[in-house]
């Protein structure tokens, strides 16, 4: 049994998607459809653009998508299409490009929509106020005494249970920074702050989920051709109302990664194809369950792979 899974922020890189562009027309319209919904050349900041640029959260979000759409529609040119897979998930920013593999939303849809979750994620709290730390070589549970702790000094909540070995706490800086303090002292390997711009996934980012659940009622949500493995639930859903408000819940609520992957396991889920920018959640994978093949598809030689493995 498959899965393919779509990567999150922190996978862009300038150039992301140009060699599937290049050679796949259907992957190259992919990235007009998103320059067109969005109003602008988003295609040049990817493959030509400045890395900061493209990592401002409002670029870097629709940009990842965009990518991983056209891998998704090179693999569809040569044969494969999304039932090859029987379940999608993808991490956080990625939950949405899950949806649009599927067919739950549109591209232009989808690419609005991340448009304005990231400048909203991004407005949701004051510049320098927040902040986000990885904590390595500490479990869910322990992590979350340690944000429990932190959370004297204001808001600090785990937002991220990546795989078992890595938990992102998100919240006010103060907190945040004491979080760090008392995972060391409950023996962490690393415990460090991410150079990130907004504390997503946490209580403050609720001036997002505002702006995400009015955005969400706008647009249309089908049922996808798959089950989508949701971020907050961390298990299979399909019913498009559910899934509308788990994206707003996605938004203040934690990214249950690692539970999900253990979910898509217990299905019966061998093998992994994580369709976009990047391997980062191929080697959270491997961490998790290392009986789970892993396969990486983000450029025309990848998809060549993918497609005799998967025919």
């Amino acid at each position: 049994m498959r899965a393919f899974v779509f990567p999150g922020q922190g996978a862009q890189t300038i150039g992301m998607g140009k060699a599937l562009a290049d050679a796949y027309p259907a992957a190259k319209e992919v990235f007009d459809e998103v320059d067109e919904a969005l109003g602008e050349p988003l295609s040049k900041l990817i493959w030509e653009g400045e890395i900061e640029e493209l990592t401002l959260t409002a670029n870097a979000q629709p940009a990842l998508m965009a990518t991983s759409m056209a891998a998704m529609r090179a693999l569809e040119a040569e044969g494969v299409s999304i039932d090859a897979a029987s379940y999608v998930a993808g991490h956080s920013l990625g939950e949405y490009s899950a949806l649009a593999a599927s067919g739950a939303l549109t591209v232009t849809d989808t690419a609005r929509l991340l448009r304005t979750r990231g400048r909203a994620m991004q407005d949701a709290v004051p510049v320098g106020e927040g902040a986000m730390a990885a904590i390595l070589g500490l479990d869910f549970a322990t992590v979350q005494d340690v944000a429990a702790e932190a959370a004297s000094e204001g808001i600090c909540q785990a937002a991220n249970d990546n795989d078992p070995a890595q938990v992102v706490v998100s919240g006010s800086r103060v907190a945040v920074e004491r979080a760090v303090d008392i995972a060391k002292e409950k023996g962490a390997k690393r415990a460090l702050l991410l150079p990130v711009s907004a504390p997503f996934h946490c209580a403050l980012m609720a001036p997002a989920a505002a702006v995400m659940a009015e955005a969400l009622s706008e647009v249309t949500i089908n049922a996808p051709a798959v089950p989508v493995v949701a971020n907050v639930v961390a298990e299979a859903v399909t019913e498009p109302a559910q899934i509308r408000a788990l994206l707003v819940d996605q938004v203040t609520g934690s990214v249950r990664w690692r539970e999900s992957v253990m979910w898509m396991a217990a299905q019966g889920v061998t093998e992994v194809y994580e369709i976009g920018a990047g391997k980062a959640l191929s080697g959270m994978i491997k961490r998790i369950d290392r009986g789970i093949a892993t396969q990486a598809v983000g450029s025309p030689d990848d998809v060549a792979a993918a497609v005799a493995a998967l025919k």
